[in-house]
């Protein structure tokens, strides 16, 4: 480096006065204080269809993501929650949400979204169509339909799901469905693509699909995530395709086999953006154990937490421990650390964060 880095090495060898080192310290001390919300930004949840937030495996959950990240967690609702889930249209219950995080000061700065299954349509809507809201920052996917679905999500007997199988029987790209069940926005039926193209209300505009009304604004909004998390379930049975999860789908006018994203044309033309985000090695394709949004804690924290977290907060924690190991030795025996009882050991704030 010569003289410069020589110069440089020098004053590093110099201990700074005990009285500056020691009000460095308790600056330092303070502002630790308010880690880790300080380099941390908000994330929002949004629930997948039949749910509502004030369910108490939701409130758990989000609960569990705000204690582990250290981030703040909202789960944002629409209307009735689990009933318009179903028969409010994706558009609308978009538009719902982007009208929310708009009203939100807390995510003026930036967010995070956690999606489940359905939820993730919608929280990718506000990413492409929320005209001025605030930036979203990281997306992570759990179970999303993102391909779409070839068959209506797994229901049950209960009555709703009469109506739902009904529905679907009578024609699921009839204006009347499309109107008035949510989960036909985003069925694909691989052998009936034109009026999937023509009639679809919701999903062939977020994904770009038809080519006489792609908008590169939508491509430019999605590929400016930080990351994007794809999580999908070994033994999802409520997808089909599971590979939805991940963009994957079946190829027109077949139900065999199923296509990885990158050999669909979504991708291959990069008509939303993915392929731009996955040459960048901004897209996580995460495989975990279980049933449809069944993830355990173990992968919670493996795959979720990590992207909720402060981008920096490593960074900042090694430099507070750096610099607290260079200026212990200088306040140790001063008038200060006598009258604390400073040790020489290194503070709990300066050892480096890890998973509990």
């Amino acid at each position: 480096m010569g003289a410069g880095g020589a110069a440089v090495r020098g004053l590093s060898r110099q201990k700074p006065p005990a009285f500056a080192t020691a009000l460095c310290l308790i600056l330092l001390l303070l502002v630790s204080a308010s880690l880790p919300t300080l380099n941390s930004l908000p994330f929002i949840v949004l629930h997948g269809i039949g749910d509502r937030c004030t369910n108490a495996g939701l409130t758990q959950f989000t609960n569990l993501l705000t204690e582990w990240s250290g981030s703040t967690g909202h789960c944002i609702e629409i209307g009735d929650g689990s009933w318009d889930s179903w028969i409010m249209p994706l558009t609308d219950q978009a538009n719902a949400v982007c009208e929310k995080v708009k009203k939100m000061k807390e995510l003026s700065e930036g967010y995070h979204i956690v999606g489940l299954s359905q939820g993730n349509l919608i929280g990718r809507a506000v990413v492409e169509f929320c005209d001025g809201g605030p930036p979203v920052k990281n997306f992570i996917s759990l179970g999303g339909p993102h391909a779409g679905i070839a068959s209506v999500p797994l229901c049950g007997t209960g009555i709703m799901c009469i109506i739902v199988d009904n529905l679907i029987k009578s024609e699921v790209y009839s204006d009347y469905v499309q109107a008035h069940l949510a989960p036909s926005g985003y069925i694909k039926i691989p052998t009936d693509i034109p009026d999937y193209l023509e009639k679809c209300r919701f999903l062939p505009k977020l994904n770009n699909e038809r080519p006489s009304e792609r908008n590169s604004t939508y491509k430019d909004r999605f590929s400016s995530l930080q990351t994007l998390v794809l999580i999908m379930f070994d033994h999802d049975n409520v997808l089909v395709p599971r590979e939805t999860s991940w963009f994957g789908f079946y190829p027109d006018a077949s139900f065999s086999p199923v296509l990885p994203a990158e050999e669909t044309l979504l991708y291959k033309e990069d008509w939303i953006g993915l392929k731009v985000l996955n040459e960048a090695g901004r897209v996580k394709f995460v495989s975990v154990a279980g049933n449809h949004l069944g993830i355990s804690r173990a992968d919670m924290r493996e795959h979720v937490v990590p992207y909720l977290k402060a981008g920096d907060g490593g960074n900042l924690w090694s430099s507070l421990s750096n610099l607290w190991a260079t200026s212990v030795e200088a306040v140790h025996g001063s008038w200060l650390g006598r009258m604390v009882g400073l040790a020489e050991a290194a503070p709990p704030w300066a050892a480096p964060v890890g998973e509990s």
